[in-house]
C-alpha cells in the first residue's frame, strides 16, 4: 500500500501579531499558542462503530464502515448520487483536539475524491469551515482508491464531529471515501453564564495592584452584547473587556479618576461577527502602559495614556457581567450570555477554583460548569443568482405571519417572496440600500409599501416579522433593541402556499415567484411560518420544501475588513464576495490605498516639470511613514528642500544658568522616522545655527564645559556649534583660525561686553535636525543672548538617478527575500539595447515573483501566489530596447494585480476572492538577472523601489562583477525637457539644462525673464569683443563680429505697451545700415530696414493696434534673401532683393538709442517717446541681450541707461498699480530674513532703539536727498540735450498705466539711494 504525507508549513502564526499591528508597537510578551502537542496524533476513527457513521446518503441500503483500509462490504462510503450536496460525516463521542486527517478511495473500485472540504461541530449543528491563510481550504484528495493522502493541519480544532465533504471526484467513477481522523482528548474547564450570572474572583486584600497582567479565555456565544470580565479601583483604574455588537472592546485605564465606563472609548477593539456560537481564542498581555490584545489570531497593540504602570484593582474582579454592589442580581451593564472556558487571571484557573467551591470565588445567579448549546439551524445563500429557499405554508388564512432573522454585508437582495391567495396580489420583503422595504401589489388596484430601518448590511444578526390580522400589515424590525416604530398599514390579504425566501428559481415565471432585485447572500435561522418553526435539518434531507445554492445548518459569513487590508487609514466597506477600499484624504490611491499621490523627493518633483512651491514629500512611498510638507526651491544648479519648525524668528534668552537652564524644543511637523527619510534620502543636509551673545559664552573654549548645546535626532547632546565638525567642540571661527580673541574657539567664549555672534552651518546628516537648543550663562549681569535655528535644508536625491549597467548576460545583483505578503509594489526606470532579459526575479517553494522584458517590444510581470501563475502583459507599439529610459511600474495586493509601462494603457487582473493570498517568497533577490543565470538583462537600471524603500543598487555593484555603478546617456531621453534654446549637458546623477544662450532661465528654460522700461530707458549690447556669460567661455557661445553678416538671422521678444509710437529694438549694422522694431502711431508693427541714407525699406505686417496692455510675441526670421515675420499667431512673408547686402550687427539696442547714428524721421520720431512697457524673452540668434543686462551686467558687453527694473510681464495685466506685493527671497521661503544680528525689539536696549530711530531718520533724509540730486541732475540733462523739459506721454497713453510707470520708477529711486 502506498502512502504520501502532505506537510503545511506553519506561515501564518509568524504574522500572529501583524494583521492589526500600530506603528508604536512594543516587544512585549508575544502570544505563543502550541500548535499541537507532539504526541497529539493518535488515530480517532478506527475504532468507532458503526453508529458513529452518518452520511447525506449511501450506495447500498446498509451502512458500510468508511474506516481507513477497510476492505468488507462496500469497501468504504459512497453517496446514492455523487454530487455538491454529499456529506460524511462522524461522531467522535466527545470533544477532542484535531491535528490530522487522511483519506483514501473505496476500496476495490474507481471510485474516490480528489478534493474535499473539513468541517467541524460541537454539537453536530452550527458548522464550521476549516479555513487556512483566512480562505475556506480546500484539501488535496486522492489519485487513485489505495493510496493514503495525510494533511497535517496548520491549526488544530478542537471538536466532537468532523464531516468530509467532496468537491470533485474520479471523473470516470463516483465519491467513495475511507477517512482517519488525527488527535488526542481534550480537557476543559467550562463555565455556562446565562446572561443573568456571574462569577466574582475575590482578592486577599483590598487592593491588587499589578504591573503585569495576562489574561486569557476562550468563549462563545449567540448572543452580540455582554461583559466577559471587570474590575476596578477608587482611583478610576478599571480593565473592561465587553461584546459589543459582535465585537470584542477592551477599556483599560490605569489612573483616571474622572472617566466613568459609559462614557469613556475603548482602548482597543477587535474580532468581528463573534456571535457565531463557535469558540473563539481571546489573550490580554500588560507590562505597565504596553498591552497586546489578541482576538483569535489578530493582534492589536497599544499604550495606555496614564502616569504610573500599575493597575490597582479593588476588592474583587468579576466575570460575565458588572453586578451592583448591595444590590444582588442587578447588574450596569448587560451580562455575557454563553459559555466560557479555560479562563485565567495572572496563573489562576478561575473556573476550575468556581467548580471545587473555593473561597475566593462568589457565584451571582446560576452559573453551571457544562455548555449548554442552543439548537439554531442556520442557512447560507451563497449564490447572488440561483440561490433560494422554498418553503410551504397554509393558503387561504385570513392573514399572514412570516418571520426570521438575517445577516449580510449586500446592501440589496430579495428575502421573502410570496403570492397571495384571494387576489390579494403579491407580498415583496426587499432590502434595498440597507433599508426594509415590504411590498405588496396587486393586480388592479393600489400597492402598499412600507420602509423602515438604514444600514441594515452590516453583517449583525437582524430580526423581522410581518404580521397581517384583521386588515392590518405590521411590519417589525429588531424588536428586541431600539429599532425605528413599527410600521402600519390598512390592507386585506390572504396567506398564499408557497414561500421563497432569499429568490427565485430560475423558472420562477412558472413558479409566480417575483424578484425585481437581485437574489439575498447571507444567513438566515429562526424562519417562522404562521407561528410555526421550519425544520431546516428536514430541508437538507430533503422531505421539507425545495431550495438551491443553500449551505444548511452553518453561517458561512466572513467579515473581509478584519483584518483591515486598506492601508494608510483607509476605510474599508465590504459586500458579501468581496470589499472595497475608502482612500479620501489618506494622500493615498489604489485599490487598497496603497500607492502615494505624492513624489518621494523635491529631485522627482523637478523631474515632472514643476518649479518652486510647497510640496508634499513621501519619502517611502508606499511604506509605513505618513506624507511631509516642505518647500521645493527647485533652481538650475541644486533642488533644495526646505523643512520648517517652530521657532525660527531670533529668540532673546536671560536668566538662564545651569540649575535652571533655557530649553526650547522644535517641531518640524512630523515625526523623527519621517524627518530622518527625508534627511537619509538626500546628499546633503544642512542648518544654520546662529548665537548672538554680550556676556553669555557659548561653548566655553578652549576646555571648559559647554554653556550651550544641541540635541539632535538620537537624542543625543552636541557640544559643536555650526561651521566646526562632530567631536570638535568649537565654533567655525576656531577651525578657521578667525574668531575675535584667538585664545578662544568661539567669538561669543570671549565674554565682551560688546554684541557678537557666533554663525555657522551644521551638516552633519547623522546629527541633524536640531531637535532642541539649550543655553546656561545668560543670568550674570548685562549678560544675555538670542539665538536663531534655521529650517532644515537638504539638496539632492540619492536614490532617484542611482542606476548600475549591466554587462553581461551572466551578471546580477542579489539582495535580501523581497517580502510584500499582502501587498507588493516595484518600480523602476530601464533602457536597454538587447532583445530580452529579466529584470527582477524572487522565488518561494510554490511561489514566485518575475519581471521582464520578453520582446523588444514587451514586458510581462508573472506571480504566483499559490493559485497558479498570473501573468500580465504589456505591449508597445514601438521598441522599447531603444537606449532610452522606460519606467515600469508593477503591484499585487488582495484586490488586483497591474503592470504599467511608461504612459502606455494598465494591464490589470482582479485577484481571486478565496484560496492561497500570501505571496510566500524564501530565495534571495535577483536584479538583473535569475537563479538560472540565464536570460539576464543587460542594459542599466535605475531608480529601483521595492514596496517604497528605496534599493541602493550602486552600493551593491561595488562589490559585483560585470555590473558597474552608474549609466551615462540621460540627455537621450531627457534633453527634451530643456526648452527654448535650452542645452542638455550630462551629469553623474542626472542631467541638467544650461540657458546659456537661452533668453529663459530656470531649471528647464521656462522661466522668462523679463524687464520694465521707461521713456529713457536704453540696453545696448556690442558685437565687438567675444563674449559669454558663464565662466567656461566658449566660442559657440560668443558673438566676434565680422564684416558679413552670417546667412541666418532670428530675432525672438515679448512685448507689452499701451504707447505709440515705440521703438522695440533697433539693429546697427554701420552708420547708414539699420533695422528696426516699432509700432507706428497707429499701433501696427513696421520693420524699416535701411541699407544707405537715402533707401528704407518698410514691412508693415499689421494693422491692428498692438498697443493695447496685451503680451504679444514677435518672431522674425532671415534666410538669405527671405524673410519671415510672426506676430502672435500671424504669419508674413517678404523678399529682398537678390542685391541686398547684408551686414554684421554691431550693436543691438533695446529702448530708447541714445548714440547719434542717423535715425530716418519715423524711427526718430519714435525714438524720441522710447519704449514705455515690459520687455521680456529678447534674443538675438544665440545672445539673450536683456537676460545679460539683467544677469550679467558685470562682464557683459551690454550698457544699460535709464531706469531698468525686472518684472513680469504677464504680472502687468492681472494686478492694480496701487497693489502691494511682498515677494519672498527663493533662498528663504518662509520670508524670513536673515538676521546677523539680534532683532531690534527683542534684544537692544533703550540705546540701541534710540540708534535705530536715529539710522531710519537718516534713511529717510538720504531717500529724499537722492530724489531731489536725481531731479536737478535730470532737469540739467534736458537742458544739455535739448530734450524735453517734463516727461511727455502719448495722448493715447492709458493714465493708470503711467502712474504705475511713475510709481516704479519712484520706488526705483529711493531704493537706489538706500544702497548708496
Amino acid at each position: 500500500m502506498n502512502s504520501c504525507w502532505v506537510t503545511f508549513l506553519d506561515d501564518e502564526m509568524s504574522d500572529f501579531k501583524v494583521s492589526v499591528c500600530s506603528k508604536d508597537s512594543s516587544t512585549l510578551i508575544s502570544p505563543s499558542f502550541a500548535i499541537f502537542s507532539d504526541n497529539c496524533d493518535d488515530p480517532l476513527v478506527s475504532f468507532l462503530s458503526l453508529k458513529a457513521f452518518s452520511s447525506s446518503s449511501h450506495l447500498t441500503e446498509s451502512y458500510s464502515p468508511a474506516q481507513l483500509n477497510w476492505r468488507m462490504g462496500t469497501g468504504g462510503w459512497s453517496p446514492e448520487d455523487s454530487n455538491a450536496q454529499q456529506w460524511l460525516q462522524m461522531d467522535l463521542g466527545n470533544r477532542v483536539e484535531i491535528t490530522a486527517v487522511a483519506t483514501q478511495g473505496r476500496y476495490g473500485s474507481s471510485d474516490w475524491v480528489t478534493s474535499y472540504h473539513l468541517m467541524f461541530s460541537d454539537t453536530g449543528h452550527n458548522w464550521q469551515q476549516y479555513k487556512q491563510e483566512d480562505s475556506i481550504w480546500t484539501f488535496v484528495g486522492n489519485m487513485n482508491a489505495d493510496s493514503v493522502v495525510h494533511h497535517k493541519l496548520l491549526h488544530p480544532v478542537r471538536a466532537r464531529f468532523v464531516r468530509f465533504v467532496p468537491l470533485e471526484w474520479n471523473p470516470n467513477g463516483k465519491i467513495g471515501m475511507r477517512v482517519e481522523v488525527y488527535g488526542c482528548s481534550y480537557k476543559s474547564d467550562v463555565a455556562d453564564f446565562d446572561g443573568r450570572s456571574s462569577l466574582l474572583y475575590r482578592f486577599n486584600q483590598k487592593t491588587m495592584s499589578t504591573l503585569k497582567d495576562v489574561i486569557s479565555l476562550r468563549f462563545k456565544s449567540i448572543q452580540g452584547d455582554g461583559v466577559l470580565f471587570h474590575g476596578e479601583g477608587q482611583r478610576g483604574d478599571h480593565i473592561t473587556l465587553e461584546l459589543l455588537k459582535g465585537r470584542l472592546a477592551l477599556y483599560l485605564k490605569l489612573d483616571d479618576s474622572n472617566a466613568r465606563l459609559s462614557n469613556i472609548a475603548p482602548s482597543a477593539i477587535l474580532g468581528s461577527l463573534l456571535d457565531d456560537q463557535h469558540w473563539h481564542s481571546v489573550l490580554l498581555e500588560r507590562v505597565g502602559k504596553q498591552a497586546n490584545f489578541t482576538v483569535d489570531r489578530n493582534t492589536q497593540h497599544f499604550h495606555t495614556k496614564s502616569e504610573t504602570d500599575a493597575l490597582d484593582i479593588d476588592y474583587e474582579l468579576s466575570f460575565g457581567g458588572i453586578p451592583v454592589p448591595s444590590k444582588p442580581g442587578t447588574f450596569l451593564k448587560k451580562n455575557f450570555h454563553g459559555c466560557i472556558e479555560n479562563l485565567y487571571y495572572n496563573g489562576v484557573n478561575i473556573i476550575d477554583l468556581a467548580k471545587r467551591r473555593k473561597h475566593q470565588i462568589y457565584s451571582v445567579g446560576n452559573v453551571t460548569f457544562s455548555c449548554s448549546e442552543p439548537q439554531i439551524v442556520p442557512i447560507t445563500f451563497v449564490n447572488s443568482r440561483r440561490s433560494y429557499l422554498l418553503l410551504r405554508g397554509n393558503p387561504q388564512i385570513d392573514g399572514l405571519s412570516v418571520s426570521f432573522q438575517f445577516r449580510t454585508w449586500n446592501k440589496d437582495g430579495l428575502l421573502l417572496s410570496t403570492e397571495l391567495s384571494e387576489g390579494s396580489g403579491t407580498l415583496l420583503l426587499i432590502l434595498e440600500g440597507g433599508t426594509l422595504r415590504l411590498l405588496i401589489k396587486k393586480v388592479a388596484r393600489h400597492r402598499t409599501d412600507i420602509l423602515t430601518g438604514s444600514a441594515l448590511n452590516d453583517g449583525l444578526w437582524h430580526s423581522v416579522s410581518i404580521n397581517a390580522r384583521r386588515n392590518r400589515v405590521t411590519l417589525t424590525l429588531d424588536n428586541d433593541a431600539a429599532s425605528p416604530a413599527s410600521e402600519t398599514s390598512w390592507l386585506q390579504i390572504y396567506s398564499g402556499n408557497s414561500y421563497y425566501f432569499g429568490g427565485c428559481p430560475d423558472n420562477h415565471t412558472d413558479s409566480q415567484c417575483l424578484n425585481p432585485t437581485k437574489a439575498f447572500q447571507g444567513c438566515m435561522r429562526l424562519i417562522f411560518i404562521d407561528n410555526q418553526p421550519k425544520d431546516l435539518i428536514s430541508v437538507q434531507q430533503g422531505s421539507l420544501g425545495n431550495f438551491s445554492d443553500l449551505h444548511i445548518d452553518l453561517c458561512s459569513i466572513k467579515d473581509r475588513c478584519l483584518p483591515n487590508y486598506c492601508e494608510h487609514g483607509g476605510h474599508c466597506a465590504q459586500s458579501w464576495s468581496t470589499f472595497y477600499c475608502n482612500c479620501s484624504d489618506t494622500g493615498y490611491t489604489g485599490a487598497t490605498c496603497h500607492d502615494s499621490i505624492y513624489e518621494q523627493s523635491c529631485e522627482m518633483y523637478r523631474h515632472r516639470g514643476n518649479t518652486a512651491g510647497f510640496f508634499y514629500v513621501d519619502s517611502d512611498g508606499s511604506g509605513p511613514l505618513e506624507p511631509l510638507k516642505v518647500y521645493c526651491n527647485i533652481t538650475e544648479d541644486k533642488i533644495w528642500m526646505t523643512v520648517q519648525h517652530n521657532n525660527t524668528e531670533l529668540t532673546r534668552v536671560q536668566g538662564s544658568n545651569p540649575k535652571k537652564p533655557y530649553a526650547m524644543t522644535l517641531n518640524y511637523g512630523g515625526s523623527m522616522d519621517q524627518l530622518e527619510a527625508l534627511i537619509d534620502g538626500s546628499e546633503h543636509c544642512e542648518q544654520e545655527v546662529a548665537y548672538h551673545c554680550r556676556r553669555s559664552r557659548l561653548l566655553n573654549t578652549p576646555d571648559g564645559v559647554p554653556f550651550t548645546w544641541w540635541i539632535g535626532r538620537a537624542n543625543e547632546r552636541h557640544p559643536y556649534w555650526g561651521g566646526s565638525v562632530p567631536g570638535v567642540q568649537q565654533c567655525g571661527c576656531g577651525l578657521e583660525e578667525s574668531c575675535l580673541d584667538i585664545q578662544y574657539f568661539c567669538n561669543c567664549d570671549a565674554d565682551t561686553d560688546e554684541w557678537t555672534n557666533d554663525t555657522g552651518v551644521l551638516s552633519f546628516k547623522d546629527h541633524l535636525p536640531v531637535t532642541q537648543i539649550i543655553i546656561t550663562d545668560t543670568n550674570r549681569s548685562n549678560s544675555e543672548a538670542a539665538w536663531r535655528i534655521g529650517p532644515l535644508r537638504c539638496y539632492g536625491d540619492r536614490h532617484f538617478w542611482n542606476a548600475v549597467s549591466f554587462s553581461t548576460e551572466a551578471s546580477y545583483l542579489y539582495f535580501p527575500t523581497f517580502h510584500g505578503e499582502f501587498s507588493a509594489d516595484i518600480s523602476f526606470f530601464f533602457k536597454t539595447t538587447a532583445l530580452s532579459g529579466v529584470f527582477i526575479e524572487n522565488l518561494g517553494i510554490k511561489d514566485f515573483i518575475r519581471l521582464e522584458m520578453s520582446s523588444p517590444s514587451e514586458v510581462t510581470f508573472a506571480i504566483d501566489v499559490g493559485n497558479g501563475p498570473v501573468e500580465l502583459l504589456v505591449q508597445s507599439p514601438f521598441p522599447l530596447n531603444d537606449n532610452q529610459w522606460h519606467f515600469i511600474q508593477a503591484e499585487r495586493n488582495l484586490k488586483e494585480t497591474s503592470l504599467q509601462v511608461d504612459n502606455l494603457p494598465r494591464s490589470m487582473r482582479e485577484s481571486t476572492e478565496e484560496g492561497h493570498f500570501r505571496l510566500q517568497l524564501n530565495s534571495q533577490l535577483f536584479i538583473g538577472g535569475t537563479s538560472s543565470r540565464q536570460k539576464g538583462f543587460l542594459g542599466c537600471i535605475r531608480s529601483l523601489h521595492l514596496n517604497g524603500l528605496k534599493v541602493d543598487l550602486e552600493e551593491r555593484a561595488k562589490m559585483t562583477s560585470g555590473v558597474r555603478p552608474g549609466c551615462p546617456g540621460h540627455c537621450s531621453s531627457y534633453g527634451s525637457n530643456c526648452h527654448n534654446g535650452g542645452k542638455c549637458v550630462e551629469k553623474h546623477s542626472g542631467y541638467s539644462c544650461d540657458c546659456t544662450n537661452s533668453p529663459y532661465e530656470g531649471p528647464f528654460c521656462q522661466k522668462e525673464i523679463s524687464a520694465l522700461f521707461d521713456s529713457g530707458t536704453s540696453v545696448t549690447y556690442m558685437f565687438q569683443d567675444p563674449y559669454s556669460v558663464t565662466k567656461n567661455t566658449r566660442l559657440s557661445s560668443s558673438a566676434i563680429y565680422r564684416d558679413t553678416a552670417p546667412s541666418k538671422e532670428t530675432i525672438t521678444l515679448s512685448f507689452v505697451t499701451a504707447q505709440a509710437p515705440s521703438l522695440l529694438l533697433f539693429l546697427n549694422f554701420s552708420s547708414q545700415n539699420f533695422l528696426a522694431l516699432l509700432l507706428s502711431k497707429n499701433g501696427s508693427l513696421q520693420i524699416r530696414n535701411g541699407v544707405s541714407k537715402e533707401e528704407t525699406h518698410v514691412l508693415t505686417t499689421s494693422t491692428e493696434n498692438l498697443a493695447n496692455r496685451r503680451v504679444h510675441q514677435l518672431k522674425i526670421s532671415r534666410e538669405g534673401p527671405e524673410l519671415s515675420v510672426q506676430v502672435d499667431q500671424q504669419l508674413f512673408s517678404y523678399n529682398f532683393s537678390p542685391e541686398t547686402e547684408f551686414l554684421a550687427v554691431r550693436s543691438l539696442i533695446l529702448g530708447k538709442v541714445t548714440e547719434t547714428l542717423g535715425l530716418d524721421p519715423e524711427v526718430a520720431g519714435a525714438n524720441t517717446l522710447g519704449f514705455v512697457g515690459c520687455l521680456s524673452s529678447v534674443q538675438y540668434n544665440h545672445i539673450p541681450p536683456l537676460k545679460a543686462a539683467l544677469r550679467h551686467a558685470s562682464i557683459a558687453p551690454v550698457t544699460v541707461q535709464g531706469a531698468l527694473t525686472e518684472s513680469s510681464c504677464g504680472s502687468m495685466l492681472d494686478s492694480p498699480v496701487d497693489a502691494v506685493t511682498t515677494v519672498h527671497s527663493t533662498s528663504d521661503p518662509f520670508g524670513k530674513t536673515d538676521e546677523r544680528e539680534p532683532l531690534t525689539n527683542a534684544v537692544r536696549s533703550d540705546s540701541a532703539v534710540i540708534g535705530g530711530i536715529i539710522a531710519v531718520v537718516a534713511f529717510i533724509t538720504f531717500c529724499v536727498i537722492g530724489i531731489v540730486t536725481r531731479f536737478l541732475y535730470q532737469h540739467k540733462q534736458s537742458h544739455l540735450t535739448n530734450h524735453m523739459k517734463e516727461k511727455e506721454y502719448p495722448e493715447n497713453l492709458d493714465s493708470s498705466f503711467r502712474n504705475e510707470i511713475d510709481l516704479q520708477n519712484t520706488a526705483n529711486e529711493c531704493k537706489r539711494e538706500y544702497f548708496i
